[in-house]
């Protein structure tokens, strides 16, 4: 058995720990996938219009299509030359006196400028079936009811950049440009792993002295939230099972979450067991509550380290605070200077506190709120009741947590902080 003399622990600020967890970003590998498996990922491409948008001077309404000059002469009766449907090539108004009835979504044919819809026409039929239509409402001006070409992008314009997300707007876009296969971020590969004798698995009925595994199956779950493969595992307390087993989730994983373990106990195993693995250790305990003992690490070539104190609050609040933003920043194409910088990348959105709240200690505190907003349009946060960082079930109730500083002791309704959602 070989023996490691861990470092000093130095309990550090919520400010470095983020910096340093930051600083361990570094973006994943890219894959092609076809443009239908690929919503959701990361694009790793710029998409660009192969063609002006829209291609043609579009039809935007049912209608007839007739040249606005004819208007302006005092013509107002049009015989109908033709009809064309969207789809079929446009063919040009051989009598600059008629008009052609004409669909949403057609080319607009050469001679014409201007579109009437149905709604502003009567027709009428000769005797020898001819159609004519009779304009009741004249348009404003030229052009009406025509989408003009390349009134949107040109050809070349930059349309999806690198970084963005592929929800079902993008993915329309990229069908439109003929992207057929595109250039994604892979997933991130999350091991989770819990560790205590105390657990057992979910499908067991547990001894009045042990509890289920719910720990694992919530962080995997809010790893697939991320867009993350996340696998799960179990330990128990013993030292020598996880020397055998960790070894291959940090050489087979970019990220392994672990829950419990890590605090001051007798059977916290787990800073000991990963440095003696080759895990670096990046800091151990922050100035936070809950959540104190977390440690963060890194395998030289190979996975991050959350190891995340066991209680199921602190485990939950200190995913969402690090672990998160770091898988969402893992997919982007740079690594950030800083976790979480917008809400969409995973950082907190302002939010009003609506109760006079003291926490004493000198500790940043996560206090779990309901999120709503209020009728100025702002978003509003109550403290939700808790019985500490064991009350699984004030998560269910909450929808994130502020993010009290370590500087203040009250903190007065009215008071603008930082809000972490989980809903």
């Amino acid at each position: 058995m070989r023996f490691v003399t861990a470092p000093p622990l130095l309990m550090i600020s919520v400010e470095e720990a983020t910096r340093l967890v930051a600083a361990t970003i570094r973006p994943l590998s890219v894959e092609y996938l076809s443009l239908p498996l690929a919503a959701g990922r990361i694009l790793r491409e710029d998409l660009q219009a192969d063609r002006d948008f829209p291609p043609f001077n579009r039809v935007a309404m049912d209608g007839i299509a007739l040249r606005f000059g004819a208007l302006e002469s005092g013509q107002t009766e049009f015989r109908i030359e033709s009809t064309q449907f969207a789809g079929q090539p446009p063919t040009p108004l051989q009598d600059l006196a008629a008009a052609v009835e004409i669909m949403t979504g057609a080319a607009l044919p050469e001679g014409v400028d201007t579109v009437i819809r149905y709604e502003d026409l009567t027709f009428r039929t000769d005797d020898a079936g001819q159609r004519y239509a009779t304009v009741q409402v004249l348009p404003p001006r030229r052009g009406h009811n025509v989408h003009t070409r390349a009134a949107d992008r040109r050809q070349g314009d930059l349309l999806v950049p690198a970084g963005t997300r592929l929800e079902p707007a993008e993915v329309a876009v990229a069908a439109t440009i003929g992207a057929a296969t595109v250039a994604v971020t892979r997933r991130p590969r999350v091991a989770v792993v819990s560790t205590g004798d105390e657990l057992v698995p979910i499908t067991e009925k547990p001894a009045a002295h042990q509890i289920r595994r719910s720990n694992a199956l919530m962080l995997q779950a809010a790893a697939w939230q991320t867009g993350a493969e996340a696998d799960t595992f179990h330990f128990d307390d013993d030292p020598e099972a996880l020397r055998q087993g960790l070894p291959a989730l940090l050489s087979g994983y970019d990220a392994v979450v672990l829950s419990g373990g890590v605090s001051k106990g007798k059977a916290d195993f787990l800073p000991e067991t990963l440095r003696e693995l080759g895990v670096e250790q990046i800091f151990h305990e922050v100035q936070q509550r809950p959540g104190k003992p977390f440690w963060f690490g890194q395998q030289p070539g190979g996975a991050v380290v959350f190891a995340l104190p066991g209680n199921p609050v602190s485990t939950f609040v200190n995913f969402y605070r690090y672990a998160r933003p770091w898988l969402l920043a893992a997919q982007q194409p740079e690594a950030p200077e800083t976790l979480g910088t917008t809400a969409a990348s995973g950082g907190p959105v302002a939010a009003v506190l609506t109760e006079y709240v003291q926490f004493r200690p000198r500790l940043t505190h996560f206090l779990l709120v309901r999120l709503e907003h209020g009728p100025d349009g702002r978003l509003r946060a109550t403290p939700e009741r808790a019985g500490g960082s064991g009350d699984m079930a004030s998560l269910l109730t909450s929808a994130g947590f502020l993010e009290l500083p370590p500087e203040q002791e009250q903190f007065p309704a009215g008071s603008v902080l930082p809000a972490w959602r989980f809903r």
